[in-house]
């Protein structure tokens, strides 16, 4: 007889990564790991059944044919996260969400400067709360990208900013 050893309850069961325009939603415990600079990552779980999900989106609008089916713009991947959850048995009155990147490295808070970071991130305010989908927990903005880390099955987040290297002079 072989015994097994024994799963730690925060054992995060599989992993994946997270590359730009890709969409991870699942019933099984994923720990969900990417890096993002003025991209965003919107993080959604349904906390009854502890199912969740990640996108990854470069751009907050894709306005052509082709680009409404890429996960690449937050109009897309938004959308196509909360249906590849309720795919899988969740509730979209009970989803919640985590946003997270949308940082300017170039020109960071210089006066009329509205760059694509800061878009992104109010396009996912927007698409979330046309789909009354709370954000319970969000870190955008700022000038450093960021290593997120985030649990499908707990709808816990990590985040770590990421330092920019700054020539010598």
């Amino acid at each position: 007889m072989t015994s097994q050893p024994a799963k730690n309850i925060q054992d995060p069961g599989r992993k994946e990564y997270l590359h730009g325009g890709q969409i991870v939603a699942t019933k099984e415990p994923t720990q969900i790991t990417s890096i993002l600079g003025s991209c965003i990552a919107v993080c959604l779980w349904d906390p009854r059944l502890g199912i969740g999900g990640m996108n990854h989106y470069l751009l907050p609008f894709g306005h052509r044919h082709e680009d409404l089916k890429s996960a690449r713009y937050g109009n897309v991947a938004i959308p196509m996260l909360i249906e590849q959850l309720v795919d899988l048995g969740a509730n979209v009155k009970r989803l919640q969400a985590k946003v997270f990147g949308g940082a300017s490295s170039i020109n960071p808070g210089k006066p009329g400067v509205h760059h694509v970071g800061a878009r992104n991130a109010e396009a996912a305010q927007e698409l979330l709360l046309e789909r009354r989908i709370p954000i319970v927990s969000h870190d955008t903005g700022g000038a450093n990208g960021r290593k997120v880390i985030f649990h499908t099955n707990t709808g816990e987040a990590w985040v770590r900013l990421i330092q920019a290297n700054k020539p010598e002079k």
